[in-house]
């Protein structure tokens, strides 16, 4: 069954594929990163070693996504659930935005990349969100990739946030239920203003979303790999975008 649901959703090829065709590039791919632990443990190393890694994958697929045109890319860094980990490894991870985006910034700068945050701000420790601010600040003018984190994300929080909104339009008279329509929600998630994902990919041979942009997912394509986040390279990256070129997609139709 496992192999099958893999066969099913599209898993790596075994041999590495060329740049894709720049024709049919997915505007908008959106990324569960997982596998730093393991990806760790298999070498002998704690967890925070495969978290540290991971951030230089991130700096990898950002690069690659950029050269080949994608307008966004959005990078599940950090759910609401995530919090129950060990608080030192949390702690860790609280650090690494701040890290990456000391030695990044500039390179993203200089590379037209505009920086998004997708996710919860009032969890956050000071010094992640001041960074991720900042971050956001220095790029907002640019217009060439947005690199949208993930970060104190949950997407059952944010519907429920979407619906409570609604609702309390619809109690001040703003909006009528009977003109209640996918627009209103939309327009109410992190999201807004984004495309829905073309193409999700995740690593680590998992094969669920995880909490992950539940709405936004509906119609999107899904490409799953076994290949730990820390060792995903570009090859594997044009390999998943070469598997959607692949795909016709039907949204329902014939």
């Amino acid at each position: 069954m496992f192999q099958r649901l893999r066969a099913l959703f599209g898993k790596a090829p075994a041999t590495p594929l060329q740049t894709p065709d720049t024709d049919n590039i997915p505007q908008h791919i959106a990324i569960i990163m997982d596998g730093n632990g393991r990806w760790a443990k298999s070498r002998g190393l704690p967890r925070m070693a495969g978290h540290h890694s991971g951030m230089k994958a991130v700096k990898r697929i950002t690069m690659a996504a950029d050269r080949l045109g994608v307008k966004y890319l959005t990078l599940y860094a950090f759910s609401t659930e995530n919090w129950k980990r060990p608080k030192a490894e949390v702690e860790f991870l609280m650090k690494l935005p701040q890290e990456f985006l000391a030695i990044e910034l500039n390179e993203l700068i200089e590379k037209n990349v505009q920086v998004r945050m997708m996710g919860y701000k009032e969890a956050l420790p000071s010094h992640t969100l001041d960074a991720v601010e900042e971050a956001v600040r220095q790029t907002a003018n640019n217009t060439g990739l947005v690199l949208n984190f993930a970060l104190n994300y949950g997407s059952r929080k944010e519907m429920i946030e979407a619906v409570r909104q609604i609702g309390e339009a619809v109690q001040t008279g703003a909006l009528n239920p009977q003109d209640i329509d996918e627009s209103h929600m939309a327009g109410r998630l992190l999201s807004a203003g984004m495309p829905d994902p073309d193409l999700l990919i995740r690593t680590s041979g998992e094969l669920r979303l995880s909490n992950f942009m539940l709405w936004q997912l509906a119609y999107s394509e899904m490409w799953f790999t076994d290949v730990y986040w820390p060792e995903f390279t570009d090859e594997h990256f044009y390999n998943a975008v070469r598997e959607y070129q692949r795909r016709a997609r039907r949204y329902g139709g014939v």
